[in-house]
């Protein structure tokens, strides 16, 4: 039985069941790619385990077939590097695949950058609580590859769900969802509560929050409620007759719709505008919409305000002991943030969902992003340049300009920087960078054996082909044989005819008898 193994393992039948079934695979992987996206053909078919196993058994019977057809002979040298060429194939693309990593490098017009985005997403829990009495943190990280339609990690044991244990108390951590372009919202529900949506610049930057009514919200050391008194806190209060605002601060409000402009008396109850920006202590807010009736919660950011920036949700359902809590992470390519710590059991939590951030041992400064248009649009590029400078003082100082455009990529120390986008604004530019030394070399050699293997079976060794093409010339030269030899018949033939007939008055004049 070992021995019908082997010699099925080593046959040609196998080999071409698996050129066919990875055909049929491939063309399905390319349907997938255009009706969803290419992460899900990956997690469906380029990245599955059975796409591995038939790449296996193709490594497995190259090798094999070495040994079968005794290749190690120096007139099969062509048919041994053409073997050879696809075992150094197959194995760089393995290498390239749980070695080498690729990531995103955005950089501003006239800046330094040294770190990029990793192009996988990875999901990363801290899990923090007391072992003994002494504060101890359990760290739980995979990469993970999601979509709407499924979820995948490279490393098979390390695919959710995890199951593990923190000081003996058993944890589980369990895929419940994902939502591609994601935010938190209010969730119109008629039984829901009330909110109102606030958007402040704390702090430099703009966040969305949401009052409900009968809660205090702690902003940046600011109190806010809504329809409960707090002292000290800015209230706001909805009733049948408006919005009211009570401000324990002086400030001013101004109204973007026709610039009417206000101020904001200390202690007392004044009419809220909405849709205008109010300047209050250190903070600007602004609330846009009147308040909602519904339940805060994920929502799926509609399609006509997504934009390429907008983070994806993880759901994850995480059991510590006999205590069950659904969280949401958000993150994605080119993101990395951690949530706040939140508690599940007697485990204080704390997660981020995205790319992990890898630092050059070299920094690059971009001095100018240039992009040229076709004539006559201003949404069409033709083509598209980054003109930078490579600073490396790790070993050697070295420094040197270089351009990165479409087919003009920058090798560094086993790095390699390709043109792949820009900004909106034309003033930053995003390389693709790649790190995969040894995948790389390991697969550029396959294909030149490769080469050298199909040039050799074509013109030199002795090899099936080269059996055929003999067989081939020699049939020619049969067949030129029998052509002459018919034409010649034909020709005696025909001058046979042509001297046995009575009729025939050709050569001399015949003389008559008187």
């Amino acid at each position: 039985m070992l021995k019908g193994i082997q010699k099925f393992l080593f046959s040609t039948r196998l080999m071409a069941i698996l050129f066919l079934v990875m055909a049929i695979a491939m063309a399905f992987g390319t349907f997938i790619e255009s009706w969803y996206s290419t992460d899900t053909a990956r997690i469906w078919i380029y990245n599955a385990w059975w796409f591995e196993a038939i790449m296996v058994l193709f490594l497995v019977n190259f090798i094999g077939n070495i040994k079968r057809y005794n290749l190690l002979r120096r007139e099969k040298w062509a048919v041994l590097l053409l073997h050879l060429s696809w075992v150094l194939i197959i194995l760089g693309a393995f290498i390239t695949r749980y070695y080498g990593f690729e990531g995103m490098m955005p950089i501003r017009e006239r800046e330094t950058e040294k770190v990029f985005y990793s192009d996988k997403t990875f999901l990363t829990l801290y899990l923090d609580g007391e072992v003994q009495g002494q504060p101890r943190r359990k760290v739980l990280e995979s990469d993970l590859r999601v979509t709407e339609q499924g979820y995948q990690s490279d490393l098979p044991w390390n695919n959710l769900p995890w199951r593990t244990d923190f000081d003996g108390i058993p944890v589980s951590v369990e895929y419940a969802g994902f939502v591609k372009g994601a935010r938190l919202g209010i969730i119109p529900d008629p039984s829901g509560k009330m909110f109102l949506k606030m958007v402040e610049a704390g702090g430099g930057s703009r966040h969305d929050h949401y009052l409900e009514a009968g809660e205090v919200v702690n902003i940046h050391n600011v109190l806010f409620s809504l329809n409960r008194e707090i002292p000290g806190a800015i209230n706001i209060n909805v009733s049948s007759e408006g919005i009211t605002i009570n401000s324990p601060f002086s400030g001013s409000f101004m109204r973007m719709a026709d610039q009417f402009s206000g101020l904001v008396v200390a202690d007392s109850v004044q009419s809220l505008q909405l849709r205008s920006l109010y300047s209050l202590e250190s903070m600007q807010i602004v609330f846009p919409e009147p308040p909602v009736i519904g339940t805060y919660g994920l929502e799926k950011i509609p399609e006509a305000e997504a934009t390429p920036e907008d983070p994806d949700a993880l759901l994850l359902d995480i059991t510590v002991g006999d205590v069950t809590s659904r969280n949401y992470f958000f993150g994605g390519k080119g993101q990395t943030r951690f949530s706040e710590p939140f508690q599940v059991g007697s485990l204080s939590i704390r997660g981020s969902y995205g790319s992990k951030i890898y630092e050059l041992p070299f920094s690059i400064t971009l001095n100018d992003f240039i992009a040229e248009k076709y004539p006559g649009t201003d949404r069409g590029y033709s083509s598209y340049m980054s003109k930078i400078t490579v600073i490396d003082s790790v070993e050697t100082p070295v420094v040197f300009d270089y351009d990165i455009y479409m087919n003009h990529v920058l090798d560094h120390r086993g790095y390699r920087f390709f043109q792949a986008s820009f900004s909106p604004d034309e003033k930053g530019t995003v390389l693709s960078v790649n790190h995969d030394f040894l995948g790389t070399w390991v697969t550029y050699i396959g294909y030149f054996l490769l080469y050298l293997g199909l040039m050799g079976i074509l013109f030199f060794g002795k090899t099936r082909f080269r059996d055929l093409g003999r067989q081939l010339e020699n049939l020619k030269r049969k067949k030129a044989a029998l052509a002459l030899i018919f034409l010649f018949g034909l020709s005696s033939m025909y001058a046979q005819e042509s001297q046995s007939d009575p009729h025939n008055h050709s050569g001399p004049p015949s003389q008559e008898l008187i």
